[in-house]
């Protein structure tokens, strides 16, 4: 019998540095509802939002990924570039099939090469991409990972839409994960709900856009102008899935990281809803005095850079300290949701604002 070799495992894995890039564009409440039937105290009340970040400019997808992506490396001081062994670009707004974005985005980083793949699973994808980078690692098919959230969420925005438009922003996140001496990142908790899958969900499918552009081209009479495919959601309907499944996936991953929840320093959702999040936290029995993040106040609901993005904020300001142990959940679209505890990397020396 030949004997096939083995990836040296390590089991010990943590966040060892973090960056992030905001667009330069601010969007206010107010901005919002010169087309939003709306006003700016109904969306703060309602989401908690006052403004949010929209690219511009030359500002692309690929550019503030590469750009989070380069602050998380530079970062990291203790890990070299040419270490990285692979590139996680966790997007549901990457804007082609094919070639997919991980590859190029790498090439922008001066990492041509290296393993490189985008994980599409909605808000709840860094946690995704935190979770296989961590076990990447630990099988020893990689020895550091770079994981970035990037998403350009107003490039499939309809501006009239109350259910989406007041919510969501631009933005890019990322973390270096690597071996450490003492473990820093949890077994994932994750799961889905695909039942209630198209409670987040694009208006058409690719193949039907193409095919009515098409019929469009040979002035079709019954055919209606094209626009553009636009994301919908069923607020409601995801508030109450987020309700009743969220808590348990919160009281999950704490029994599978081993950490009791008096140990919790920082408490890190995703930025989908000021409202929800302060429920999980009441629900989950949290102290008052345990900081949360509130990066959607100024940022929006960036979908999968909201966790890498909300964490960089806390850094940053020094809400919350390199070291201390926090307590991670990503969910949304899919309906899907990931959830860690995770020690968080060292603040950012070169921040996002």
């Amino acid at each position: 019998m030949v004997s096939i070799a083995v990836n040296k495992s390590r089991q010990n894995v943590a966040m060892l540095g973090i960056g992030a890039y905001r667009p330069k564009r601010i969007v206010s409440n107010a901005e919002v509802c010169e087309i939003l039937d709306s006003t700016p105290e109904w969306i703060h009340e309602r989401t908690g939002i006052h403004n949010r970040r929209w690219i511009s400019g030359d500002e692309t997808i690929r550019s503030i990924a590469a750009a989070a992506g380069e602050r998380a490396l530079k970062n990291t001081p203790s890990v070299e570039r040419e270490k990285i062994g692979a590139v996680i670009l966790c997007t549901s707004s990457w804007l082609k099939l094919t070639p997919h974005g991980a590859p190029s985005v790498a090439s922008d980083l001066g990492l041509n090469g290296v393993a490189a793949f985008d994980l599409t699973s909605g808000c709840g994808g860094f946690g995704y991409g935190l979770g296989v980078a961590a076990d990447l690692i630990r099988a020893g098919s990689a020895e550091y990972v770079l994981v970035i959230g990037a998403e350009t969420m107003t490039v499939g925005l309809d501006p009239t839409d109350r259910g989406t438009a007041m919510i969501f922003g631009d933005g890019a996140g990322a973390v270096v994960v690597g071996p450490s001496e003492e473990n820093g990142i949890s077994p994932t908790v994750w799961g889905s709900d695909g039942e209630n899958a198209e409670a987040i969900a694009q208006d058409v499918d690719f193949l039907t856009y193409m095919e009515k552009a098409q019929r469009l081209q040979g002035t079709d009479p019954a055919v209606e102008p094209v626009g553009r495919m636009s994301l919908h959601m069923e607020g409601p309907k995801v508030f109450r899935w987020a309700a009743v499944t969220l808590p348990r996936a919160l009281a999950s991953a704490l029994e599978v990281s081993g950490v009791a929840k008096e140990n919790i320093e920082v408490f890190i959702p995703h930025q989908a809803n000021a409202r929800i999040n302060e429920l999980m936290k009441k629900n989950l029995g949290l102290a008052d005095e345990i900081p949360m993040a509130n990066d959607i106040e100024n940022t929006g609901n960036t979908s999968a850079a909201s966790i890498p993005l909300a964490m960089e904020e806390m850094l940053a300001t020094g809400k919350a300290k390199g070291g201390q142990l926090a307590l991670l959940l990503g969910f949304g679209a899919g309906l899907s949701y990931a959830g860690q505890v995770a020690v968080l990397p060292p603040a950012p020396k070169e921040a996002s604002f």
